[in-house]
């Protein structure tokens, strides 16, 4: 995504813990929020691509992601897919901590 779009708060860096997700609603968007157990934070759309469900009702693995229907994974850091049955990458956006703000880099308009 590069320096195109803007970057929106989404959340305090205190509401997700180390480990855990968050689903988070952004200019219309749906957005699953990730702060991985080595302090990283990722996001990603909350929808699967091979299934509508939601990941955040998934299971977080280090830098995966397990959708909670047919046991699809995904890379967080790429958005890969890591093999059957997934056929599409998942959308993944940038993100940055400042202070306790989360933010998340939105596609440009």
């Amino acid at each position: 995504m590069g320096d195109e779009g803007k970057w929106v708060v989404v959340a305090a860096a205190g509401d997700v813990a180390k480990g855990a997700m968050k689903a988070v609603g952004v200019a219309g968007l749906d957005l699953a929020l990730y702060h991985l157990a080595d302090g990283t934070w990722c996001a990603s759309d909350n929808l699967c691509t091979h299934a509508a469900a939601r990941l955040t009702d998934g299971w977080l693995e280090g830098c995966t992601i397990e959708c909670p229907l047919h046991a699809g994974r995904f890379d967080l850091r790429t958005g890969a897919g890591q093999g059957a049955p997934i056929e599409d990458d998942l959308l993944v956006y940038p993100v940055r901590v400042e202070g306790d703000d989360v933010l998340v880099q939105l596609p440009a308009d």
